[in-house]
């Protein structure tokens, strides 16, 4: 059944009120309202992926023994669609999330969702629930499809039975008091993730094991953190859940190359066109703790900035490890990041061209 899966389409017989939605748009936060549906499908070993279905957003009834609780056998995928001036909705690049779910399945040992499915999920959820896409600012509707094993068996094995399900969430502008600079703090006892494991994956694990790091920089008085490689301990790899960009002072533009052990951003893949498009030459590369730390000190490096899904690009204004800390330029960013963020969200608002055929229009 899985080659042609399809979902259908069951509506929420007590949606929201127009009143509890608006209330809700008017200040949406993140990731704490949801919207009226979500996606759901089952796989299991004899029956491969059926029961698709577009369905009233609600909880999951979950036996104790359900493997995930135990063994972490999860994936997840992080994305928006955005409302354009023409009151259009559009996914950006929900192929490319297509295809790192799949990856990260095959890493989990989890079964493949075929894309076209994945991708049927997603337009009809939004879809049905195309009054929760907010407008103004930087607001949008933020997808969270995940897929976990759902089997209520305690052995240790793949999963023989797995839930895919999508839910949404309006999101207000991630920086509401305009774009703020972030503190770094290097993280120099604990690691992300080490060759062979599972950092290239989107999964929950991944996250779990930087919270503790993530603790540590707030006490700090940062906001986020750097995590280096797990063998030399030397090479830059990405925030807590950030990839990272450097701009050098002969206007030359670098990020980690993926290693395997560096998630494979998707905001990461697009400004690397976008800072060609600007005119600027970008490199993939190892780059060193010491040539952050020394180019920020001498100037070698002109600007650092963080990207991600949730707050697109972000600024960073200092470097701290235990015993100094080093500030990027002024510590205000600067026009580089300025200009990629600016094109980056341009095409996503619809306020521009789309060169590279980036978004999909759904409703």
């Amino acid at each position: 059944m899985s080659a042609d899966l399809e979902f259908t389409v069951e509506p929420n017989t007590q949606p929201a009120s127009d009143d509890q939605r608006a209330q809700t748009l008017a200040n949406p936060g993140f990731g704490q309202n949801f919207s009226d549906h979500m996606a759901i499908a089952t796989w299991t070993r004899e029956n491969g992926w059926h029961d698709a279905r577009i369905t009233a957003f609600g909880p999951l009834e979950l036996s104790p023994a359900t493997s995930v609780f135990h063994y972490a056998q999860t994936i997840f995928e992080g994305m928006k669609a955005y409302r354009h001036p023409d009151d259009s909705i559009h996914l950006f690049r929900p192929e490319a999330n297509a295809a790192r779910f799949a990856k990260s399945a095959h890493r989990l040992a989890l079964p493949e969702l075929p894309e076209a499915a994945f991708l049927d999920s997603l337009r009809k959820l939004v879809e049905v629930d195309r009054a929760w896409v907010p407008a103004g600012g930087e607001t949008s509707l933020y997808l969270r499809p995940f897929m976990f094993g759902s089997d209520p068996f305690l052995g240790v094995r793949p999963s023989a039975q797995v839930t895919y399900c999508a839910i949404a969430s309006p999101a207000g502008s991630y920086f509401a008091n305009g774009v703020k600079p972030v503190r770094i703090w290097l993280s120099e006892e604990y690691t992300r993730a080490a060759p062979g494991g599972t950092g290239a994956a989107k999964t929950g694990g991944n996250y779990a094991s930087s919270l503790l790091a993530q603790a540590e920089a707030i006490e700090q008085g940062c906001d986020q953190v750097a995590f280096l490689d797990a063998v030399e301990k030397k090479w830059i790899e990405e925030l807590g859940g950030m990839n990272l960009y450097f701009v050098l002072d002969d206007n030359s533009v670098a990020t980690p190359e993926l290693s395997g052990t560096i998630l494979e951003g998707i905001t990461r893949d697009s400004i690397l066109k976008l800072v060609t498009d600007l005119g600027y030459t970008v490199t993939e590369r190892k780059i060193s703790i010491d040539e952050w730390r020394e180019g920020a000190a001498s100037g070698r490096i002109r600007e650092v900035f963080a990207c991600g899904t949730a707050a697109v690009i972000t600024p960073v204004a200092s470097l701290k490890w235990n015993g100094g800390e080093v500030q990027v330029a002024d510590g205000n960013g600067g026009p580089v990041t300025g200009a990629v963020r600016s094109a980056l969200l341009d095409v996503q608002y619809g306020r521009t061209k789309d060169p590279h055929n980036w978004m999909t229009k759904v409703c």
